[in-house]
């Protein structure tokens, strides 16, 4: 499995604003897999989900602190460091800025969950993982 390249961090992030929120950035073909098994799982389900603009990327919003003990190979987590992202639109109707600059929404904040649950989010990345490997490549 391929690390992500350009991974995005939240050093745009808008003013603190709450607890925040940490984000586990991973390959966009993972990421994409694991977001289709978790909207498939259970309750809890998916998070908002950011994808960079050169779609090499997704990024999950995990609640504050996950970064301290995210260790899954293939995949980094960023702290806020108190650099919280207001995920409330200042319009009702609309669907709030992204957190980080050079991304946009896969998964709006207004269509999921407050946040992705980073127990089940490793377990889906995993998952994903397995499915991927199986498939073998795209292209080839």
């Amino acid at each position: 499995m391929s690390t992500a390249q350009h991974l995005p961090t939240l050093d745009h992030s808008s003013p603190p604003d709450g607890d925040g929120c940490d984000l586990v950035t991973v390959p966009a073909r993972q990421g994409l897999e694991a977001v289709d098994i978790l909207r498939r799982g259970a309750d809890p389900g998916v998070g908002p989900v950011l994808h960079d603009n050169g779609g090499d990327t997704l990024g999950f919003l995990v609640p504050p602190g996950t970064a301290d003990g995210w260790d899954l190979p293939g995949s980094a987590c960023t702290q806020t460091f108190g650099r919280g992202t207001s995920l409330a639109p200042a319009d009702p109707a609309a669907d709030p800025a992204p957190p980080v600059r050079g991304t946009g929404w896969l998964l709006p904040p207004a269509d999921t969950d407050p946040v992705t649950d980073p127990a089940v989010l490793r377990q889906a990345l995993g998952e994903a993982a397995r499915i991927i490997e199986a498939a073998g490549p795209l292209c080839g």
